[in-house]
């Protein structure tokens, strides 16, 4: 059951003893229940669509939490899949519709190899126990061509120092980290964004003029940090060589050059 503190302002660790998920009921009551979790939910929802429209026949999945960010892409995708780990927990999503949440190993997904289109991480990597294994399962479930948007909280923003939100929970990245392993792990960097310029604030002035923050943020993305950072991968796979010599040879051989030259006059 939910352990959270909301009238002092807390989030508490699903596990007591140390594990770093949150408790699948204080993300639903932070971003559905809370003004500054909507504020953080359309903050970085607009910015995902800005990158990915959505398209028809599409499949969408989420890891993590990341249904707050799925429902723009349920009327035109083919199939969307909001994933939750076994630590998180799972609920029933979305509300007055068919169950579209599942809840799944952390790395062993009951999704077919390279069925997904796009895949949204938010809330998995940085709290996940086995980031490495994590990663090549989003690869192993991406398609050829497959997009993947990893969202995660900013080490040089203020939202992760914050235990009020989500995102003051598990590892904090830099751009320079996230790219690094992503790319330790076969993906190709395509954009990088970032979002909640905002302070994490429950205060009526932050909250009012949050969507002025945001804008203003953009525009100065490169001196201010943003709460989150956003990093769009794709997955590329080249297509095998075919067999034979790898190289090219130098002298090729000439059929007769390896015959033996006559040593006597034709009679």
């Amino acid at each position: 059951m939910s352990r959270a503190l909301y009238a002092s302002g807390e989030l508490l660790p699903k596990d007591a003893a140390g594990a770093m998920h949150l408790d699948v009921h204080d993300l639903r009551n932070f971003y559905y229940r809370t003004p500054l979790g909507r504020v953080a939910q359309r903050a970085i929802r607009d910015q995902l669509l800005r990158l990915w429209q959505p398209t028809k026949g599409h499949t969408v999945a989420g890891f993590g939490f990341a249904a707050p960010l799925l429902r723009p892409y349920l009327d035109e995708a083919r199939r969307v899949m909001a994933l939750m780990p076994g630590p998180q927990g799972v609920m029933p999503w979305p509300a007055g519709a068919d169950n579209v949440a599942i809840l799944c190993e952390e790395t062993q997904w009951p999704v077919e190899t390279g069925m997904v289109d796009r895949l949204i991480v938010l809330h998995g990597l940085e709290t996940s126990d086995q980031p490495a294994a994590l990663i090549e399962e989003c690869w192993r479930v991406l398609g050829p061509g497959g997009r993947a948007l990893f969202i995660v909280p900013n080490r040089s923003g203020l939202w992760s120092r914050s235990d009020a939100t989500p995102f003051g929970y598990g590892r904090p990245y830099s751009m320079r980290q996230l790219d690094a392993q992503l790319r330790g792990h076969g993906f190709t960097a395509e954009r990088q964004q970032s979002a909640l310029f905002a302070l994490p604030s429950r205060q009526k002035f932050w909250l009012r003029t949050a969507p002025m923050w945001e804008r203003f943020g953009l525009r100065v993305a490169s001196f201010v940090a943003g709460g989150v950072l956003m990093l769009e991968v794709s997955k590329q796979v080249h297509s095998p060589q075919r067999p034979g010599l790898a190289a090219a040879v130098r002298r090729p051989l000439r059929v007769l050059e390896a015959l033996p030259k006559p040593t006597a006059e034709p009679v």
